[in-house]
């Protein structure tokens, strides 16, 4: 009827016997076989494999990893059974909540409709978002101690969706998606990027204006002690400087030394003649804030070859005449060209000269009485909280956001952070047992971890049993279960 095959290796051989057996088996179950099973034994566990379906095998290694990390944080004492689900599904498959109810039926063995979960995001947001940020602030500050920094940066979250209303609202975008509806979401962490809290805003709001309003609502609701805060450039404005200082507040903020007045700006250049690698010195400005630049050759070179990329584009289109008067600005290294007549354009090699003296350096605004040193070292910690918009954006995919309903999108935001949570535990976790995994891959590796169910056949009880990992995988389970 068929050849499977022919060896004189015994493996091999013993190979195309199981090929066999299972091809007569399959194609007449009830026929005999010239290859008879060799014990009894041999013929229960052929009889229970056969038993066996796809339905049998579950993808364990989410619930074995996140699960309880999930359990670990406290995020176990929120009573919406589907908040467990719905968090470890964004982190080990982050996609749209419609794909979730697939990754639940499929992996998780549990029948789910779309309505059960819509319903179970309206009860996360009018119930348990507050106990959400509580439980995350209240792990943070048991793994920190005191919080005497913190760190605050915003990003853009479009919508795929055409329309706007009173919160989805078309504004700048940092992403370049300025015909998508979008709101701003502020965070503030701690040291390390361990997260604090949390904000949204109307997506036409200036970024600079977030600021204060997440720091006030967070400290009053935790009675949180007056931090540094540390922020960018992006928050620097005269209204934001004089709010801080007027609430009480000690903040580090990237400086604009270019943006500063001619005659700090002639005390910044005049003191970075000859400046060596990673000195800095201190200008003082008459707010009574200090004004700290510092000087990188690493930076000075990175400047330097920027500037020679964007003028040889600029040349291009200069001699192309692709620029015409109506299309000049000042943004970017437009600011080199110069107008001659009414219509003729050249780059000025003055303002390219002029921009070349500020190669290398960086400021830093502050209030505190931190010395120099420390300023700099603190504003350095500030991409932490960029990874962690990182992180949000690519491994827990945050956005584009499909909800359209405003309590669907504050609950969509609450997953996401209590799912950032857990990835930065982890994230912990592996650093502080010395494995040398990231997160991002401890992700991937619970995706291949299975569990066997099955029945014993004079008992109806139902059976798991986790199956043999790989080594990486074992390391893993040891770095999150064991004390």
């Amino acid at each position: 009827m068929r050849t499977v095959g022919t060896s004189k290796d015994p493996g091999e051989i013993e190979r195309f016997w199981q090929q066999a057996h299972y091809w007569i088996h399959h194609r007449d179950p009830n026929q005999g076989t010239l290859f008879p099973l060799r014990s009894a034994t041999d013929q229960a566990v052929q009889g229970f494999m056969e038993t066996l379906s796809n339905a049998s095998i579950r993808v364990i290694g989410p619930e074995l990893i996140f699960g309880a990390l999930f359990d670990r944080i406290g995020f176990s004492r929120i009573p919406e059974e589907l908040f467990r689900h719905l968090v470890i599904a964004r982190l080990a498959y982050p996609t749209s909540k419609l794909k979730t109810v697939d990754y639940l039926y499929r992996y998780q063995g549990l029948s789910l409709s779309v309505s059960a979960l819509y319903a179970s995001l309206d009860r996360l947001h009018g119930r348990y978002k507050q106990q959400v940020e509580e439980i995350v602030y209240r792990h943070t500050r048991e793994a920190t101690g005191p919080i005497s920094v913190v760190f605050y940066d915003m990003t853009t979250l479009y919508f795929e969706a055409e329309n706007e209303d009173d919160l989805r609202k078309v504004g700048f975008s940092k992403d370049g998606k300025h015909q998508h509806p979008q709101i701003l979401l502020g965070l503030l962490v701690a040291p390390g990027g361990l997260p604090i809290g949390y904000d949204y805003f109307e997506g036409n709001t200036f970024e600079g204006h977030t600021l204060l309003p997440v720091l006030q609502r967070i400290r009053q609701k935790y009675a949180l002690k007056q931090p540094v805060v540390v922020a960018d450039a992006a928050m620097l404005s005269r209204t934001n400087l004089e709010d801080l200082a007027s609430a009480g507040y000690s903040f580090i903020l990237g400086g604009r030394i270019k943006n500063e007045s001619e005659k700090i700006k002639r005390a910044i250049l005049k003191r970075a003649q000859g400046i060596e690698d990673g000195a800095h010195f201190v200008v003082k400005r008459p707010d009574g804030a200090r004004l700290i630049v510092s000087y990188s050759d690493r930076r000075a070179r990175h400047d330097a070859r920027n500037r020679e990329k964007g003028l040889l584009r600029l040349e291009q289109k200069v001699r192309t005449e692709r620029l015409t008067k109506e299309s000049l600005n000042n943004r970017g290294y437009n600011k080199f060209l110069i107008l001659q007549g009414e219509a003729t354009i050249r780059i000025d090699p003055a303002k390219v000269e002029e921009d070349r003296r500020w190669d290398g350096l960086k400021g830093y605004l502050t209030n505190t009485r931190l010395s120099p040193g420390k300023v700099i070292e603190n504003y350095a910690h500030l991409w932490q909280i960029e990874k962690a918009f990182q992180i949000s954006k690519t491994d827990l995919r945050i956005r584009p956001i499909y909800h359209y309903r405003r309590r669907r999108i504050e609950a969509h935001l609450c997953i996401a952070f209590a799912a950032y949570a857990i990835y930065k535990e982890l994230e912990g976790l592996l650093k502080k047992k010395g494995l040398a995994m990231s997160a991002q891959r401890a992700g991937e590796l619970t995706q291949t971890m299975y569990a066997l169910q099955y029945a014993l056949p004079d008992s109806s009880e139902p059976r798991q049993i986790i199956l043999n990992m790989e080594e990486p995988q074992r390391q893993l389970y040891r770095c999150v279960h064991d004390k």
